[in-house]
């Protein structure tokens, strides 16, 4: 099937206009012009990107990946799918070590099936201070024992860990998950500055949804953001959505790290579904005029953002080059989690793309070189 467009976008440049060759379930080759004979699927006016990869999602369509059943697993997944989202790590809340242990081990078997990329904890090894809409009564500090127990039960496919690297055996539980292949995120945290320093020097690599849930920048105490954005390794989550940070900081942090910020969702049950009442983990969540919160106390609880709404907002509104955009929505999140042969239209890559309007609003979705949508 070859596929041609108003607009291409690679990982190394934008063709206008382009063109995409799939075979079967892999992208065969990418050009740019127009092809050499006609296109069996002409868009003139449209963009083509790669689908999605979303880091960091609790759930979508009504479902949630907390349950650990692979059946609202599936359900979440498929929901994103329609808008655009082909490769999705389900995010786990704070909960007790049983009920973790047990929704990693079914998660991993839907990384097994392919419904999941991955696995995220996010919790429960986080600062009380910056509990936002976990449970503040299940958290507790790293204890080897249980660390190791989650990684066997995911079989290689607990890909990313949240915590606080304040707390007792933080920094040791960073280096022990950094020994055994999962990368650790720095997040809802009241890390110094020299705290969080010390974390990316034990092996921390990224920064959960930056500065949300995270002490912030102060021109005596910089904290986490500082240590983030200056070290030049470190990539940093943003969630674009108008509700978690102002446009200006997200260009801050865009520009700062152009090749090093990876937009994520964070979304719950709400995402792609109605207003109304919701769980997340064992906390009551009221999602009105499309904005998550906790019943009480009101702190944000997620978003109910896709990830197609993430790209358009983040170049429509703060203005960031839809190059630099599409890489943190696809292969800088990809390369952050070590996954293979998806998030960029490249040969050999599995045949996932997106079409968009002018208005950057999802068209069609070809996952896996077959449509969905």
């Amino acid at each position: 099937m070859l596929i041609s467009a108003g607009r291409v976008v690679t990982p190394a440049r934008v063709f206008a206009p382009g063109w995409v060759l799939v075979e079967g379930d892999r992208i065969a080759d990418v050009g740019s012009g127009v092809p050499d004979r006609p296109a069996d699927v002409d868009l003139p006016e449209a963009t083509l990107v790669p689908g999605f990869v979303d880091g960091h999602a609790h759930g979508g369509g009504g479902a949630s990946y907390d349950t650990g059943s692979r059946e609202d697993a599936a359900a979440v997944t498929a929901a994103h799918l329609q808008h655009g989202t082909t490769t999705m790590m389900a995010s786990l809340v704070t909960a007790t070590p049983d009920r973790l242990l047990s929704s990693v081990a079914e998660l991993a078997a839907a990384a097994d099936e392919g419904v999941v990329a991955g696995i995220h904890l996010e919790g429960p090894w986080l600062s009380p201070r910056r509990a936002g809409a976990h449970d503040p009564a299940l958290l507790t500090d790293p204890e080897p024992a249980l660390l190791d127990a989650l990684v066997e039960a995911g079989r290689g496919h607990l890909r990313m860990v949240t915590l606080a690297p304040e707390l007792p055996g933080g920094l040791d539980a960073i280096r022990r998950l950094t020994a055994a292949g999962v990368v650790s995120a720095i997040g809802h945290t009241e890390a110094t500055y020299d705290v969080a320093r010390a974390a990316l020097d034990a092996g921390a690599s990224v920064g959960t949804h930056l500065f949300n849930a995270m002490r912030p920048l102060h021109h005596r105490e910089p904290g986490p953001i500082a240590a983030l954005l200056e070290h030049p390794d470190a990539y940093v989550e943003l969630i674009a959505d108008g509700v978690h940070v102002h446009p200006a900081a997200l260009r801050l942090a865009a520009e700062a790290k152009p090749h090093l910020f990876v937009l994520v969702t964070d979304a719950m049950a709400a995402a792609a579904a109605a207003d109304g009442d919701y769980r997340l983990g064992r906390m009551t969540v009221t999602v009105r005029d499309g904005v998550a919160r906790l019943a009480e106390g009101g702190a944000i609880a997620g978003s109910t953002l896709t990830m197609a709404a993430a790209v358009q907002y983040a170049v429509q509104v703060a203005g960031l080059p839809i190059a630099d955009v599409v890489r943190a929505a696809t292969s800088t999140p990809v390369a952050l989690l070590h996954l293979d042969r998806v998030g960029a239209l490249r040969p050999g890559y599995r045949a996932d793309l997106v079409v968009l309007d002018q208005d950057l609003a999802v068209q069609r979705v070809l996952h896996c070189g077959r449509w969905v949508t």
